[in-house]
This record gives structure tokens, sequence and C-alpha cells, in this order.
């Protein structure tokens, strides 16, 4: 029934009531206009940012780590309230999710969850539950061919170089992956709970440390140090070396014949996002299989979305940095959760050696 009390006196114009009315309604909560993404630099296509902003009207505003522990701090200084979408390391979801920081997904809130190979959804605890995977790949070595008297085969390689390269080697400043290679060039697990293992892993890594110039993460670009010749080996991620192999031909990457690890990374919703709505609107357009081949692409990555490795060229599927062979694949090992003790020795040789 019209309640005829409003077109009464002054307000008769039936228009400038009807807006009256509009105006007493509940404010309804903005749409989002802007995400806030945590990630390692270079790991999203611009191009597709702005496809997304393009469709939605949302964009994308990025928030770069140098390592999987410089991204804990910055959610351990915040409680994750800033941010809607971290990429997180396998290793770390179950302990980022214990914590209350992220936020459970299922395939309703991302239907394109059923491109994903559910092998790596699952791969690592709680990772189905609160993420989905982004990318995975290898750690290995990156060296320049014409500046490398010898051919790179080894971990021990790099751990103990010739006099020749000392003092133009880079190393990764994380310290999982740190440990990693040097349990791995001894024979171990890269998982190995073992204090005498552990030791001696930190032996070889100190007797390295003379030889390094530096345990921060080469650049990618043309201005790389490796592309400049101030490094000739470093410690890399199998598709880092392949986008810095763009700018100078004589940089080649080897998967260590001791092995390696096999990473995973995901994306996750923050549990203190106020867009998580949003948040995964922009998770399922990634796992688009179009958007995720040209992404894989773009980061040199293989990508763990089988409708849209079935888009990419032969070339790119066929090439053994991205997709290692299996007997590559079998010597080595993904992280897994360690015990606390364990985790407490290893920061503390990671500390003795880069602090």
């Amino acid at each position: 029934m019209t309640n005829h009390k409003v077109f009464s006196g002054k307000f008769r114009n039936p228009w400038i009531a009807l807006i009256l009315i509009v105006l007493s309604l509940p404010l309804q909560a903005a749409e989002p206009r802007e995400l806030a993404l945590l990630s390692w630099q270079g790991y999203m296509d611009p191009e597709i940012v702005e496809e997304f902003r393009q469709r939605t009207g949302i964009s994308v505003k990025q928030t770069y780590f140098e390592s999987d522990a410089a991204r804990d701090e910055v959610l351990l200084e915040t409680g994750g309230r800033g941010y809607d979408i971290a990429l997180i390391n396998g290793a770390s979801i179950r302990i980022l999710a214990k914590r209350g920081w992220l936020e459970p997904i299922n395939e309703t809130d991302i239907p394109n969850l059923k491109h994903v190979d559910p092998h790596w959804r699952a791969l690592h605890d709680k990772a189905e539950k609160y993420s989905v995977p982004y990318f995975w790949g290898t750690l290995g070595i990156a060296y320049r061919k014409d500046l490398v008297p010898f051919a790179v085969s080894s971990w021990m390689d790099l751990l103990r170089p010739e006099k020749e390269i000392q003092g133009r080697v880079a190393m990764i400043s994380d310290a999982r992956d740190l440990i990693t290679v040097a349990l791995k060039a001894l024979g171990y697990s890269i998982n190995s709970t073992d204090a005498k293992e552990l030791a001696a892993a930190e032996a070889l890594l100190q007797a390295q440390a003379p030889a390094v110039k530096t345990y921060k993460y080469v650049s990618r670009g043309k201005n790389s140090a490796l592309v400049n010749g101030q490094v000739v080996m470093s410690m890399i991620y199998n598709g880092g070396a392949l986008e810095v192999q763009e700018y100078h031909d004589e940089i080649a990457f080897v998967l260590p014949k001791e092995g390696s690890s096999i990473w995973v990374d995901y994306l996750s919703v923050l549990s203190a996002s106020a867009n998580k709505a949003a948040a995964k609107q922009f998770i399922n357009f990634l796992n688009e299989p179009e958007i995720a081949a040209q992404l894989a692409q773009f980061v040199y990555f293989a990508t763990p979305n089988l409708a849209a490795e079935a888009l990419l060229p032969e070339d790119f599927r066929n090439d053994p940095v991205i997709y290692p062979s299996e007997e590559a694949l079998e010597k080595s090992e993904t992280y897994r959760r360690l015990p606390a003790r364990t985790e407490k020795l290893r920061a503390t040789i990671f500390s003795r050696l880069v602090d």
C-alpha cells in the first residue's frame, strides 16, 4: 500500500519521495575494486592481470617478497590483514592454516579446480582444503658455459667450486633450499632430521662460503649478474634459468645428477581478506585453461592445470628443464613437514651462514 504521507505537503513530487526512500535504505557493501596479492616478483603476467581488470573492473596490486621466510614475516606482522591472496610454498600451508590465516576453498568457490591435477592438489598436508596449485618445478644450477671451464653435473661443482670461479658463485637466501643442496650433494634426504647429517651439510656450506659472492637470488632480467658475468654459477629455480637465458645464450641449466627438490607453489585466500569472493574469482580466472597456459609460458614453469597443459606448444611440453625426465624426478624429493626441533636446528645453521 502506498504511504500517502510521503506525498503530502512539500513532498508532492513523487520523484523526490522516491529518492528519499532509496536514501533511507541500508547501504550495501561496495564491490571491491582492487585485490592485494602477496607474491614473488615476476610471477604474474601483466597482460593477464589487465584482462581480469577489463572483465571485472577489479585491479590486482602486487607486493613482493624475496623468500618464503620473508613472506611469513609479513604475515606474522600483519596477521594477513591488508592482503587478499598469497603465494604459499607447499610445506608452509599446514602451519599457516593452523594459525587461522587461510580461508578454506572448494570447487563451489572455484569451479576451474576441475582442471587441476589431483596429485598436486593433495601433495602437501592441508593443501587441498586451503589452496590451489599455481606452478611446480625444480631447484638446480645455472652457469655460464663460456666462463666455467668444465661441464657442470653435480651439486659438488657448486659447493666445492674450482679456483677459477671462486667469488663468482651465488646461492639462495632460503634456509630449506640452501641446506637441501648440501644434503643432496652428500647423498642424504632433503628432509633429513639426523643431526649428524645436518652437521655435515653445514660443514660443506661453511667450507664453500668464502667462494660465495652473494646469498641473494640472482635477478632474471637483462641486468642479471649471470648476464654480465659477475656471477658464473648459481642456485636457481628451473624457470628462472630459462628466463635469464633470454638475455644470454651461454647460460645453461643443470638438474644435478644427485637429484634435487620438487617444489610446488600454491595460491591461498587469506582469512583476513575483506574481498574473499573476488579473490576466489581471480584464482578461478587464473585456472581457465587458456589463461593458465599463457601464464605458464610467461613464467617458464610447469602448470598443474591439465587442461592448460594440453594447450601448450609441443616444444614447451617437451623441454626437460620445465618437465624433467622420470629418472630425474625419481631422484628428487618434495619437502615434508619436519619436527620443530629440526626446523630450529636448520634455522640456526642458516643464520650462522647468512647473517
